[in-house]
């Protein structure tokens, strides 16, 4: 499972959807073909950053009236809520391995 299979967003519309999912395509990728994990980890940060906004602007429609649709607003809270929670959680776990790391024994 990959940061950014989870950190997609999620719109409102493809929840009453009744088509199938898209197929994830999982053609083996070269090496130079392949982005490195700096910019893997930075995609998904930003991904987190826009979905952030997004719901921001969803509540904030919410709030001068623009829309009245409180679910879709709640569904972008909620999805912008685990991605950050997930990224804390990533963030976390690095940061207990480099302690780990600088504490072993020479």
């Amino acid at each position: 499972m990959s940061i950014s299979s989870i950190s997609t967003g999620l719109n409102p519309a493809a929840i009453t959807s009744t088509q199938p999912p898209a197929k994830i395509e999982t053609t083996p990728q070269t090496g130079a073909d392949r982005p490195s994990f700096g910019e893997r980890l930075g995609d998904a940060i930003n991904k987190v950053a826009d979905q952030q906004k997004t719901a921001s602007a969803a509540s904030r429609d919410f709030e001068t009236g623009k829309t009245e649709n409180i679910a879709a607003v709640m569904v972008e809270q909620q999805v912008a809520s685990l991605g950050f929670q997930m990224t804390l959680s990533v963030r976390n776990k690095a940061l207990s391995a480099y302690r780990d790391i600088m504490n072993m024994p020479v």
